[in-house]
C-alpha cells in the first residue's frame, strides 16, 4: 500500500440515513498504510445520540464535521471526503475553513456551485428520478420546534436494488440493521441561500469528483452532469462501483484517495 510523508488527515462523511460505519473497509485500508483517518457520524446518524427530530438545521446536522475541522491543529491539512448527500456537509466546511482543506473529494455526491443555493443539487436530482424511485422507503413527517419536516427511512428493497447492488451481501445486511431516518433539510434557509458559497472560500479549495460508474441510483450520466455544471472540478472514475463505492470497491477507492492526497501537498 502507498505511504505518504505528507501531513494529511482524511475525514470521511456519509450520505443520507447512513453513518460512519459505512466507511469501515476504507478506514481499515488507510490506517493499515499509516494514514490518519476519521469517519464521522453527522447529527442523528450512526451512533450519534440525537434523534432526527431534535436536529434543528442543516448546520446542526453538519456540526460534527464543522467541529472536527475547526479543531484540526494548525499545519494539519485535511482531505474531506463526502459521499452522496455528504457532499453538502463538506461544501459547508470548505466555505467556513478553506485554508484547512487540502482537497475535497466528492464521491457520487452532491457538488454545489458558487452562486446557486445548495438545495438546488437535491432539486435537480429529484427532477431526474421517477415517482417510484424510493420504492419501499418510508416517508415520515417530524414534529420539530421549527415546524413539520419530512424525513425518510430507506427501505430494504431500495438498498438492495439501487444502493448496494454491487456490494457484498454482508454489507447490505449491515445497512438494513443500521440505517436511520434521514432528512435533506430542504426547508432550511441555509439550503436556500444563494450567497452562501463564495469563490474566495468554497471556490478556492481543490475539488475532485469521483464517479461510481455502476451506480444505479445516481447514474454515471447524472454524475457527469454534476461535473459539467461545476467547472474546475477534477474527475476520477471507479469502474464497477455501485452507489456505496466504499463497500463495493474499497481497494480502488483507497488508491484514489491516496493519489489525491499525494497530489495536493
Amino acid at each position: 500500500m502507498e505511504r505518504s510523508s505528507s501531513d494529511k488527515h482524511f475525514i470521511l462523511v456519509h450520505g443520507l440515513s447512513h453513518g460512519a460505519w459505512c466507511w469501515y473497509r476504507v478506514v481499515a485500508r488507510l490506517r493499515a498504510a499509516g494514514h490518519r483517518v476519521t469517519a464521522l457520524d453527522m447529527a442523528a446518524s450512526g451512533v450519534h445520540p440525537a434523534r432526527i427530530d431534535e436536529v434543528a438545521s442543516f448546520e446542526d446536522y453538519s456540526r460534527p464535521l464543522l467541529d472536527a475541522v475547526a479543531a484540526a491543529p494548525d499545519g494539519e491539512r485535511l482531505v474531506l471526503v463526502g459521499h452522496s448527500l455528504g457532499g453538502l456537509n463538506v461544501a459547508l466546511a470548505m466555505e467556513r475553513f478553506p485554508r484547512k482543506v487540502a482537497a475535497a473529494v466528492l464521491l457520487a455526491a452532491c457538488m454545489p456551485r458558487v452562486g446557486r443555493h445548495m438545495g438546488i443539487t437535491i432539486e435537480e436530482f429529484m427532477r431526474t428520478i421517477t415517482p417510484d424511485f424510493f420504492m419501499d422507503s418510508k416517508t415520515m413527517v417530524l414534529n420539530t420546534e421549527q415546524g413539520a419536516r419530512t424525513a425518510v427511512l430507506l427501505g430494504p428493497n431500495l438498498l438492495a436494488t439501487k444502493l448496494y447492488d454491487q456490494s457484498p451481501a454482508e454489507d447490505l445486511e449491515l445497512a438494513k440493521l443500521l440505517v436511520r431516518p434521514g432528512c435533506q433539510f430542504m426547508d432550511d434557509p441555509l439550503m436556500k441561500d444563494e450567497t452562501l458559497l463564495t469563490d474566495g472560500n468554497y471556490g478556492s479549495v481543490k475539488r475532485v469528483f469521483v464517479i461510481a460508474k455502476a451506480d444505479t441510483s445516481n447514474t454515471e450520466e447524472m454524475q457527469r452532469r454534476t461535473v459539467d455544471l461545476s467547472p474546475g472540478a477534477e474527475v476520477e472514475e471507479i469502474a464497477g462501483a455501485d452507489h456505496m463505492a466504499m463497500l463495493s470497491k474499497p481497494g480502488e477507492l483507497y488508491h484514489v484517495l491516496v493519489k489525491i492526497a499525494n497530489k495536493y501537498d
